[in-house]
């Protein structure tokens, strides 16, 4: 089996990682915070001091990243995997970034004789514990033929939708119907609550109905506890959705909706929800509903 580099070890890229040592490849694991590679360390991973040294130790480097800034800090960085990287070597950036920033590394991979994957998933950390995201992947096909059976670990469903930055905007596209579904599911619910509708026999009927997607039974189920713990926090859902509207402005897309809900977002963060779940828009409609948001029967 291949060495694999990983950069990056969060919420999503440890457990992504981990799938990857599981499977019996070499791990050589960075992150800023050197403390959270321990649990890939603890797993047989070895711990790389720098980006530069994980592009130097394996052909195949993958990244998790927050934001551009960072995409842009590892990839094209001074001791950046592009610097680092040998010729013909892949490099798969599994972060929510923004076209504009994918396509500055694009043209800086090509330069370098670099083959260059855009990665990204949909699902959250507990589902990329069980190895269930969707994984949508564009850049050369070569490159992403030589990566398949890795990404495969990830999740059952695995799509090549393009040469250049399709996946990136195709997670737009997905995460604006996320939010525009954590939008709408708040209203919806403050209306049953003010119209008298008992609270986990209407989130069942809702589930159950013909608005019951993955998301909306996901969430049902969060909800009925009244539990906000984070999967994506509003904090990250916000910054999204800058990028969503970012986009939408670049291609000459109006977005009125999308507008709305980043304001819905904007909201809970300005109201003390910042670190919970971006479905605390069901607490801000609450309260601007005048209902509580306490347990409900």
């Amino acid at each position: 089996m291949a060495t694999v580099g990983w950069i990056g070890i969060g919420k999503m890229g440890l457990p992504m990682a981990g799938h990857l040592l599981a499977a019996g490849h070499g791990v050589v694991a960075h992150d800023v915070v050197a403390a959270n590679a321990a649990g890939l360390v603890a797993k047989g991973a070895r711990q790389a001091a720098s980006v530069g040294e994980v592009a130097r130790a394996a052909p195949l480097v993958f990244s998790s990243l927050p934001d551009d800034a960072a995409l842009r800090a590892v990839a094209l960085g001074p001791d950046g995997v592009l610097a680092h990287a040998p010729h013909g070597a892949l490099y798969a950036d599994t972060s929510t970034v923004s076209p504009a920033a994918s396509a500055e590394v694009a043209e800086a991979a090509a330069a370098r004789g670099v083959r260059y994957l855009r990665v990204t998933v949909s699902g959250n950390n507990h589902m990329a514990a069980k190895a269930a995201l969707t994984v949508m992947a564009s850049g050369p096909a070569d490159a992403f033929a030589e990566a398949r059976p890795l990404l495969e670990r990830f999740g059952p469903n695995v799509f090549h939708v393009g040469e250049g930055e399709q996946a990136r905007v195709l997670k737009l596209v997905i995460n604006l119907m996320i939010a525009g579904t954590a939008g709408m599911l708040a209203e919806a619910l403050a209306l049953g609550r003010r119209g008298g509708l008992a609270w986990g026999q209407m989130l069942d009927i809702v589930a159950a109905s013909a608005v019951g997607s993955p998301i909306v039974k996901a969430k049902s189920v969060e909800l009925a506890r009244r539990d906000f713990t984070p999967t994506f926090t509003c904090l990250q859902m916000q910054k999204d959705l800058d990028l969503i509207l970012g986009a939408g402005k670049e291609f000459g897309v109006a977005m009125p909706v999308t507008a709305v809900v980043s304001q819905l977002v904007q909201a809970c963060i300005g109201t003390g929800d910042a670190d919970d779940d971006y479905i605390a828009t069901v607490k801000l409609i609450e309260r601007l509903s005048g209902l509580d948001a306490s347990p409900v029967a």
